[in-house]
């Protein structure tokens, strides 16, 4: 593991029992997906890469444009295939086939027991084992940049 995800990880677990509040992006009091990456990428470099637009629950599904992939393509460094291969990656997840991919987590382990953090509607922040149900909606893999 690079020490930048290494140091991803470590402030995504400090993330750990945060209820879940869309749009939101503050430690113990609110995140969602986007919100918790928020929070690791201004731990990890200081201010946000660029100003958040309001969003709704359904992303840009009605117009079918990807605009979560977009600002990941804009600020993270695209990595090759699906297979997970080191913590402190990013994914991006598709939650239904045909949707726009709207869902986020950061890689906490890998191997047979990976795992990924992320902030999941009803559940907060929570570390969930990246099993077949998850894995298979990945659609992209991120790394978090040397710089910001």
């Amino acid at each position: 593991m690079n020490e930048i995800g290494a140091r991803a990880v470590a402030e995504a677990r400090l993330w750990l029992g945060t209820p879940y509040l869309h749009q939101a992006s503050v430690r113990g009091a609110g995140a969602d997906c986007l919100g918790l990456l928020r929070g690791v990428w201004r731990a990890l470099y200081g201010g946000e890469p660029e100003p958040v637009p309001a969003y709704s629950a359904d992303w840009s599904e009605p117009s079918g444009q990807e605009a979560l992939w977009a600002a990941a393509q804009r600020h993270l460094r695209p990595l090759p295939g699906l297979l997970v291969q080191a913590p402190g990656e990013v994914l991006l997840f598709r939650m239904r086939a045909g949707s726009v991919a709207k869902h986020l987590g950061i890689v906490s382990a890998t191997g047979a027991q990976a795992r990924f953090v992320h902030a999941y509607s009803g559940h907060g922040v929570v570390e969930s084992p990246l099993a077949a149900p998850w894995a298979r909606r990945i659609v992209a893999r991120f790394a978090f940049p040397e710089r910001a």
